[in-house]
């Protein structure tokens, strides 16, 4: 398919909430699905969500086997995941590196929660409802933020834990993008 332009932070349109997905099964679905594992797999991303290529409506997919921007990240299951749901399982908080394909060359340490539930639709219309923990747990609330239209460092309750991959992870290949 085709790997799209990815927004950057101070973007407006990263700013938004996202339109709900009302038809399901539709080539024009299955091509955008296409192109954010494009767009993903070029960036060597974790996660994409469609806000985060100017398409506003509540997609995001995510996944991987070994990601080299997280070298110590356990596989997370590739999905795409259509007007989430998410439900914390408990009050406990992690906090974790991240990085995002919008706001590039940058790390901050985020909380986020340790343990959730999500729900939502497959591109068929199908059903999913999964638990998750840990990076995975993470992987699905970074992605789902970009969905109300918020970015992680607005999460972040430490700036000082904020700065630029290369100085904080020098031994992360610089070629493997931030996301």
């Amino acid at each position: 398919m085709a790997v799209r332009e990815i927004l950057k932070m101070g973007d407006e349109r990263l700013l938004r909430i996202a339109q709900p997905v009302r038809e399901f099964g539709t080539r024009e679905l299955d091509e955008l699905v296409a192109d954010m594992f494009d767009t993903m797999a070029a960036a060597n991303g974790a996660g994409l969500a469609a806000p985060q290529i100017g398409v506003d409506l509540q997609l995001v997919i995510f996944g991987f086997e070994r990601n080299q921007r997280y070298p110590d990240a356990p596989p997370v299951p590739q999905t795409v995941l259509i007007n989430p749901v998410i439900t914390p399982l408990s009050e406990a908080m992690e906090e974790g590196w991240e990085g995002c394909l919008s706001v590039p060359g940058l790390r901050g340490v985020v909380p986020r929660f340790a343990r959730i539930r999500y729900e939502g639709l497959d591109a068929q219309g199908r059903r999913i409802e999964r638990e998750a923990e840990g990076f995975h747990a993470r992987v699905v609330q970074h992605e789902c933020d970009h969905l109300i239209g918020r970015l992680y460092p607005t999460r972040m309750t430490d700036l000082r834990k904020l700065g630029f991959t290369s100085v904080l992870f020098p031994e992360l290949d610089p070629q493997a993008g931030d996301d």
